[in-house]
């Protein structure tokens, strides 16, 4: 097993990676992960063991399968499974959590990624709560041995899996966070943080509005954009974990950094 193999980072990808196989597939064997990911077969069944311990994944011979009912993810979150953007930005927001936290996340590819480096972390799961409306989410969370999952309510989203409307707003609005995880579709410094859908918006900006601190997890291609529903204001957000600006949009992404850290945002690009 090679030094790379066995950083926390790598490791937290490469669970992040099977446990998106075995979504899509039902089964995952030893050697096809040990292909796909470019690591060991001893690697692979070191992690295969390490994942049916957190009660992740049950083992079978030359194997694993899913440890609960097996669901297709929709295509937004397969096509990430690979995505080194998502799991660099997914380690740094673990970073920023503390063990024993009350944890909101949102749906989407990246709060899904960030749900598992938080939970792979070594140290964080003691009384760790996670808050979420998407199910796949909660559907991976409750399993972890030491973490209480909070799902809420509401009617089911089946492109995202995330929930909104009245129930989800009204058990949201009976909990306090420690830190909210947000996933937005555009940020900027003039505009805030934006997303698609209105609901989607109101259930996050209540989440916000719930949390001592705020997390916004985005790639750079969504800096300098605006959506069409409001979440909030640019300085609500306490930090924006994103990736390095890149093609002929970087030097207006870097100034949006600049307009962002200079209203208070802590900004770690990865």
């Amino acid at each position: 097993m090679t030094g790379a193999a066995q950083e926390p980072g790598a490791r937290t990808h490469r669970w992040s990676a099977m446990l998106d196989m075995l979504a899509a597939t039902g089964r995952l064997g030893v050697t096809e992960a040990a292909e796909r990911l470019g690591v060991s077969e001893a690697t692979i069944r070191r992690d295969f063991g390490e994942l049916a311990r957190r009660r992740l994944v049950t083992r079978q011979h030359g194997g694993i399968v899913a440890a609960s009912v097996a669901y297709e993810l929709p295509y937004r979150y397969r096509a990430s499974q690979d995505d080194e953007d998502l799991a660099r930005i997914a380690e740094r927001v673990a970073d920023l959590v503390e063990p024993g936290q009350v944890i909101g996340l949102n749906g989407g590819t990246t709060t899904t990624a960030c749900a598992r480096a938080v939970t792979a972390r070594e140290g964080l799961l003691e009384e760790l709560t996670i808050v979420t409306n998407a199910l796949n989410i909660a559907a991976e969370v409750v399993l972890r041995p030491g973490v209480r999952c909070v799902s809420l309510g509401g009617v089911a989203r089946p492109e995202s899996f995330e929930v909104t409307g009245p129930l989800a707003m009204q058990a949201l609005g009976q909990l306090w966070l420690d830190t909210a995880v947000v996933g937005v579709t555009g940020l900027s410094a003039l505009e805030g943080a934006t997303c698609d859908l209105e609901d989607e918006a109101a259930l996050i900006r209540l989440m916000i509005d719930r949390a001592k601190q705020v997390v916004v997890a985005t790639n750079a291609a969504k800096l300098g954009r605006r959506r069409f529903a409001s979440i909030c204001a640019a300085h609500q957000v306490t930090h924006l974990v994103t990736t390095e600006p890149e093609g002929d949009a970087a030097q207006a992404a870097r100034g949006e950094l600049d307009e962002l850290s200079a209203l208070g945002v802590s900004v770690h690009v990865v």
